[in-house]
């Protein structure tokens, strides 16, 4: 691949170094890698400081939601890179024989990965771990919302690879995404974030036929059965809400809870809460900030529709919203209408199943689902009969934490998906090529066509 040489290209040097070859062999790889890991480890406590002033994240929160994963990611893909870069040979039809298929998994080229604020360091270079694996040259976006988080990661970035290997690109998203796209070409787009950008970064890619993966989000429902383990599926359901302030893409949105035992739940919710964070919340260390005024502001305007059963005390200057609990929330209002993405949780109560899909359809094909209950039967009923991206049964988040789980949307939580050797083919071109014999031209292909090799034909492709 030549080297692109348009004015303003911020790829130009990328497309140099990609053409060069020096990605391809496993070594060069492995090596990347590895001392990508060497990076993030030496800038670790500096990191989790970092986010910790962008958005009062817990240091538990941050190792284990951001630089953990990511340790595991490298981890992973590390044991498994020969496996995964082998040639894979498959079978071949009678009809083009004698010959030998196979797979060979190449590099896309030059690859443009755009990264959100609530998980600045995992959604950033988890993402850049497969591509990396894969072969490829990398252009970043980090989040412009964690200014402080950002600088670290440019400095493990700036000390881990080359600039023409990995390139980082700086800027609010509005004004440094479309002149970046029109400048350049890109063999490949990640986006992570909202629903809205999505469809804008997809609009820009349009024009040169770019691939987009777009990982968004949407309204993810607990749906919680009568049948319920009720004390741990509050607990569960809090901790899934409430981790990170609820700014979580896989977060729980509003939980669907059987009429029969509601009571239950909000008593056994309101206990998980203050074991969790105490008797003031705003005074625990274990209770992540929204990222900015604007989202306080916004996830503040959806307390005034229901009756707060509990928390809902907020302060502007401190970015702090109470864990909070709503009944009594109109299907059609806004925090039943749009991603709440804050720790405000709506609690609808339904006592046939087709309600619940009914509720789920009016903002279909969330990026999870939770289902808690006892009965198989629900369980299946309730997986099969909801489109979604991924979840779990008994829990929440989970699937997230699982590389041999694809992880991704469908509809409008997004397309595609990646983690483990899904990441590793996401940035990959699956090359397939036919190995045709010499030793022998039995001539079933070519003219002039008989009635005899047509009925050969005939055979061979019954």
């Amino acid at each position: 691949m030549q080297a692109t040489t348009s004015n303003g290209s911020e790829t130009a040097a990328l497309r140099a170094f990609y053409a060069s070859g020096k990605t391809r062999p496993q070594a060069f790889r492995r090596a990347a890698l590895e001392v990508l890991e060497r990076a993030l480890r030496k800038h670790e406590e500096a990191l989790l400081s970092a986010m910790h002033a962008d958005m009062r994240k817990p240091r538990f929160e941050a190792y284990t939601s951001d630089v953990g994963l990511v340790y595991a990611e490298i981890g992973h893909t590390l044991r498994h890179l020969s496996g995964w870069m082998a040639v894979e040979h498959v079978s071949t039809p009678l009809a083009i024989q004698p010959a030998t298929s196979a797979i060979h998994r190449e590099p896309l080229g030059v690859v443009l990965i755009i990264a959100p604020w609530n998980y600045p360091a995992l959604l950033l270079l988890s993402p850049l771990v497969g591509a990396i694996a894969a072969g490829n040259c990398v252009v970043v976006k980090p989040s412009n919302e964690t200014p402080r988080t950002t600088e670290v990661i440019v400095r493990i970035l700036s000390e881990a690879f080359a600039s023409d290997h990995v390139s980082v690109v700086q800027g609010p998203g509005s004004t440094t995404v479309p002149p970046l796209l029109e400048r350049n070409r890109f063999d490949h787009i990640f986006f992570t974030g909202s629903a809205a950008v999505g469809a804008k970064v997809m609009a820009l890619a349009a024009p040169r036929l770019t691939p987009v993966t777009l990982e968004l989000g949407g309204k993810s429902p607990a749906i919680v059965d009568r049948k319920a383990d009720i004390r741990k599926a509050a607990e569960r359901i809090a901790w899934s809400k409430y981790f990170n302030a609820g700014q979580t893409c896989i977060a729980v949105d509003h939980a669907l809870v059987h009429r029969s035992v509601m009571e239950p739940f909000l008593q056994a919710l309101e206990a998980s809460i203050r074991k969790f964070y105490g008797p003031d919340p705003q005074r625990s260390p274990d209770l992540a900030r929204l990222i900015n005024a604007d989202r306080f502001t916004k996830v503040k305007d959806y307390l005034q529709y229901g009756q707060v059963r509990v928390g809902g005390t907020t302060d502007e200057a401190d970015r702090y919203i109470a864990p909070t609990v709503l009944t009594d929330v109109p299907l059609d209002s806004p925090p039943m209408m749009e991603e709440i993405f804050g720790p405000v949780l709506p609690v609808i109560p339904w006592t046939d199943r087709e309600e619940v899909l009914a509720i789920v359809e009016r903002n279909p094909s969330p990026l999870a689902v939770y289902i808690y209950s006892e009965d198989r039967r629900v369980q299946r009923y309730f997986t099969e009969h909801i489109a979604f991206g991924g979840g779990c049964v008994n829990h929440g988040m989970l699937h997230f934490g699982n590389p041999e789980l694809a992880f991704g949307g469908v509809g409008q939580s997004g397309m595609g998906s990646y983690h483990g050797r899904r990441t590793f083919e996401l940035f990959s071109h699956r090359k397939s090529m036919v190995q045709a014999a010499t030793w022998i031209e039995h001539g079933q292909q070519s003219p002039p066509y008989t009635s005899l090799k047509e009925r050969i034909v005939r055979w061979v492709l019954k």
